[in-house]
């Protein structure tokens, strides 16, 4: 059993959650450029990533920011303080589209679309790299991760009410909501040809060694792994050669879960404690 205690009590989940047990496996850091890549494709998150996120010019932090509020919400006491944080910072999210269309990052279903992209990938994540959510755990934690929604502010309604009827939801969302555009490429280009990250010391020449790897690294777990009717609508290169290494990797990963140890299959509450001693983020607010 991994050591996951908390510091005090979650709002909506407890240590013996499957949401808790498997929302934070750090070989599902793979697949984060993913979600964000099926989140942009929505036109209402689209345009407002193009006019207020400034990702482009720092991904790696708001990768971090990214997981500092995911990691709060999802295992923190201050997860309910986290969730009325991100509603207020939504609702400064708004404009026009170059169509013409107004929008707002709040519209009930790009809000909700947001967080369905989460839980569909951490469920293709296990899938794929540790050990797949099946049966009565998979509605478990579809549950769960419901009730993380209704925390963060998707409406009841907003998203279906089991696992059988989300993935029909999500395959309409991508069969007639998904669109590619300038958004979708840039994060793209973005993941595949990835910046040199914030680490201290790093020398210029190591990164230009590793730079190719990890964007193919990245490239690997987000194109293979997006759902296969996007991939063919918006002309994704993928070849055999590509799935067979998709798939070796897989395996790999899944043959040699057991060895991975506890702090990495659940590593939200370790990466929070972390982020306290580095003054990232604050430590929770007294009981």
């Amino acid at each position: 059993m991994a050591q996951t205690a908390p510091d005090r009590t979650h709002p909506v989940l407890t240590p013996a959650s499957v949401a808790w047990q498997r929302s934070s496996d750090a070989r599902g850091l793979l697949l984060a450029g993913r979600a964000l890549l099926l989140q942009v494709a929505h036109p209402t998150v689209a345009a407002g990533v193009r006019e207020h996120s400034r990702y482009r010019a720092d991904p790696w932090t708001r990768l971090e920011r990214t997981l500092d509020s995911l990691y709060t919400y999802l295992y923190s006491p201050d997860a309910e303080a986290e969730a009325a944080r991100l509603r207020a910072l939504h609702r400064t999210i708004r404009g026009v589209t170059p169509d013409g269309r107004r929008y707002s990052a709040l519209e009930p279903e790009a809000y909700a679309w947001v967080h369905a992209t989460i839980v569909e990938t951490i469920a293709v994540a296990q899938a794929w790299g540790a050990r797949p959510l099946r049966g009565d755990e998979l509605d478990r934690y579809y549950g769960e991760m419901l009730e993380v929604g209704r925390l963060l502010g998707v409406r009841d309604g907003d998203l279906p009410a089991d696992w059988g009827g989300f993935v029909d939801w999500y395959d309409g969302m991508i069969r007639t909501r998904l669109e590619d555009g300038d958004v979708v490429r840039e994060v793209l280009d973005t993941l595949c040809r990835p910046a040199a990250p914030p680490v201290p010391h790093l020398p210029g020449a190591a990164w230009s060694v590793a730079r190719r790897p990890v964007g193919h690294l990245f490239r690997i777990g987000t194109v293979g792994l997006l759902p296969a009717p996007l991939r063919e609508r918006w002309r994704l290169p993928w070849s055999r050669a590509d799935e067979l290494e998709l798939r070796s990797l897989g395996a790999a990963l899944r043959l040699t879960h057991p060895l991975v140890p506890g702090r990495l299959r659940v590593l939200g509450p370790a990466y929070l404690r972390l982020q306290r001693r580095r003054g990232r983020i604050s430590p929770p607010a007294a009981a």
